[in-house]
């Protein structure tokens, strides 16, 4: 089922290139549009909420462990993207209501156009991340490569749980707001800004419970422990990944002919 879906997507997008290109420039422009840095933004965003917790969490909250910076930029650069990807995915089709209205298209096509918006930020404060790594003297290792691993299942991710949150924004209006606090949870439970080795071994695994947390301890595993985590860790990755896509096609597939009355 999954890999037909994926042939599926390819062969859409291949299909409706020009129109999605369009889409994803479109994202872009109306991202920055009136901001002087532009895209600079993507970058200057996460850098300095990275400063402002860093500051706060060493200085007022004596947080002195080994590599805290990197720590802390590995949390944050998971959770944005999560949060970039998801946010905009549940906007993708009242957004695009007009041309849904007009043009029988692959409603789906707007989801995957915000995702890979927020997969090119992404990509490039990845690349600030590994400056601020060897500002950190973290070791380059092969093993770095496998960073790949967690990015593709979390783009996974959040295109299903973009389908799931889009089809209920359509008919429920309320989920932004209640998206909003779901959120600002999800960041705390995440361990962003503190370790989970204080807790007991029972309350580390429930930790895996979330996905984004997940997704978080495997960069940290491997750019900080320098260690390539579990198989049964790349199966959990693997599952919640084509667990929430299963989800969110699933969802979509059931209310497709019902979202035209609603947008």
């Amino acid at each position: 089922m999954i890999k037909q879906l994926f042939k599926k997507w390819i062969r859409v997008i291949r299909q409706y290139k020009f129109l999605f290109s369009e889409l994803v420039k479109r994202d872009f422009s109306q991202k920055y549009k009136r901001t002087s840095l532009g895209m600079a933004w993507s970058v200057l965003s996460p850098l300095l909420t990275l400063l402002v917790m860093k500051i706060v969490f060493t200085k007022f909250f004596s947080r002195n462990m080994e590599h805290y910076t990197t720590y802390l930029f590995s949390g944050n650069l998971v959770m944005a993207f999560y949060k970039e990807a998801t946010k905009n995915g549940m906007d993708s089709l009242m957004k695009n209501a007009k041309i849904i209205e007009k043009i029988n298209l692959p409603k789906y096509l707007f989801l995957l156009s915000k995702n890979i918006s927020a997969l090119v930020n992404f990509a490039l404060t990845l690349i600030v991340y590994f400056l601020f790594c060897i500002l950190d003297k973290i070791q380059f290792t092969p093993k770095m490569f496998m960073l790949i691993f967690p990015i593709v299942c979390l783009t996974i991710m959040n295109i299903g749980i973009g389908m799931i949150l889009s089809a209920l924004f359509v008919f429920f209006r309320d989920i932004r707001y209640l998206y909003d606090v779901f959120l600002t949870l999800l960041t705390y439970l995440s361990a962003i800004f503190y370790p989970v080795d204080r807790f007991s071994t029972q309350v580390q695994t429930m930790f895996l419970l979330n996905p984004v947390y997940v997704m978080i301890k495997y960069f940290r595993t491997i750019v900080i422990d320098m260690t390539i985590p579990s198989l049964q860790y790349h199966g959990l990755c693997l599952f919640y990944a084509l667990f929430y896509l299963a989800l969110g096609s699933w969802v979509y597939k059931k209310y497709n002919n019902e979202f035209i009355y609603y947008l």
